[in-house]
């Protein structure tokens, strides 16, 4: 049951790949999962920090979510601040793909974003 309590966005990701792939889900369950996805991936997924140390380097501290930083009070607004600052855009994206995990964490994650879309334009054409 640990296990399930600290990884339970796989298993929706998992339940949305699947309600994708047969067809027939109401766009609103659609666009729910994909919204309890994304935020799994962004901001409670087991990942690395990213953050950048004061001497240039990544820190490698365990932090949860791609957009949320270790237990560091400033590594949290560096990462969030990364997020919605364009400049800082470039480094929030080195540290998104510095390992095979947390590669797979932001294409999930993106996964969903573009679920939710997708989800949400069905419904508004309904």
């Amino acid at each position: 049951m640990k296990w399930l309590a600290r990884y339970w966005g796989l298993l929706t990701l998992v339940v949305l790949v699947v309600a994708w792939w047969v067809g027939g889900v109401q766009p609103a369950i659609l666009l729910t999962l994909s919204l309890i996805t994304a935020v799994y991936f962004f901001f409670r997924a087991p990942a690395w920090c990213g953050a950048v140390n004061r001497d240039g380097t990544l820190c490698r501290r365990n932090a949860k979510g791609a957009l949320m930083g270790c237990s560091y009070r400033q590594h949290k607004w560096q990462k969030l601040k990364m997020t919605f600052v364009p400049h800082g855009w470039r480094r929030l994206n080195r540290g998104l793909w510095v390992t095979p995990r947390e590669g797979m964490t932001t294409l999930a994650g993106l996964a969903s974003v573009t679920s939710a879309i997708a989800a949400a334009i069905t419904l508004a054409l309904r």
